[in-house]
């Protein structure tokens, strides 16, 4: 019996684990099509109609589940509600910053909230943080200043906003990792992208730069793609592949999508990095391993 649970639970983690690679891979690819997107139309405005595209692909799947759905406590409606505010500041700065930076950039220096949210957990509880977390950041930082400025003392003011906007994604992954255990998945996503969406039209609507008819039309693919699998797909999976992954497995799958959003950036956008660049990469994804490293050895004692 024993042997036959630890299957059924490592076949769970590998399904997670999964799952959670596949949101990666819809976000790295998004970097892309974002990058289009908010190039022709207002960041905000970009971002209302991504998220409330997503809110509305998934709104008939929370329809279908409401008779599941209405025992949920008050804490998961509010908690949607604050997900969803914190979900508009990361995509707000972020969209800002893809307009003046490159994807492969964007999605790296996105990929520091795994750095970011053990010292936002270590603050929170007053925990003094480990010597690994303080040796992570400062590879990460190194590998941060190599990939935005390819050497040089000048920081790129998009590379900037985005990596506020990591600070807030951190957030946005510590609010859903509480959450999944309230909440229902799908109800959870609809109500987050809904606050996101309108939040962002709110902002981003009016002139000179709102985007009219035409410049809608001419980057519907990038809405389409960014509100069905980044947004919809993509938000839900991670939610779904919280529930069961640990925290040393999920953060470092999901910074994966930094390595999508290069590979993605060069593929379709023809965005090619320097070698110091691609030095940084590597020191940022060597940072993002050594911030989890003492829970992949306490993971590890554990299983054995």
């Amino acid at each position: 019996m024993a042997h036959s649970s630890l299957t059924v639970n490592s076949r769970s983690r590998v399904r997670a684990d999964l799952i959670l690679l596949l949101a990666s891979l819809f976000w790295g690819i998004g970097f892309s099509a974002q990058r289009v997107g908010v190039t022709h139309l207002n960041p905000n405005f970009f971002n209302g109609l991504r998220f409330l595209l997503a809110g509305l692909v998934l709104l008939p799947l929370v329809l279908l589940r409401w008779k599941r759905i209405q025992p949920m406590k008050k804490t998961a409606v509010w908690g949607s509600v604050v997900a969803g505010v914190v979900l508009f500041g990361a995509a707000s700065l972020q969209s800002m910053g893809v307009r003046y930076t490159t994807a492969a950039n964007a999605g790296f220096i996105t990929g520091l909230y795994v750095v970011i949210i053990p010292i936002i957990l270590s603050i929170v509880f007053k925990r003094s943080p480990r010597r690994s977390i303080w040796l992570a950041a400062a590879v990460a930082t190194i590998g941060l200043f190599l990939l935005s400025t390819g050497g040089s003392i000048r920081l790129n003011n998009g590379d900037a906003l985005v990596l506020f906007s990591a600070l807030f994604w951190g957030l946005h992954v510590l609010v859903i990792g509480w959450l999944v255990k309230y909440a229902d998945v799908f109800f959870l996503g609809v109500v987050q992208f809904f606050i996101c969406g309108l939040l962002n039209l709110w902002v981003g609507w009016g002139p000179p730069d709102r985007g009219g008819m035409v410049e809608i039309l001419g980057v519907w693919h990038a809405i389409l793609y960014n509100g069905i699998f980044s947004v919809g797909l993509g938000f839900t999976l991670q939610a779904l592949g919280q529930e069961v992954a640990p925290a040393a497995d999920a953060a470092i799958i999901l910074c994966m999508e930094s390595v999508f959003s290069a590979i993605f950036g060069w593929i379709l956008l023809g965005e090619y990095l320097l070698p110091v660049q691609i030095l940084g990469c590597v020191l940022m994804l060597a940072g993002m391993m050594l911030a989890q490293i003492d829970l992949i050895i306490k993971n590890t004692r554990v299983a054995v």
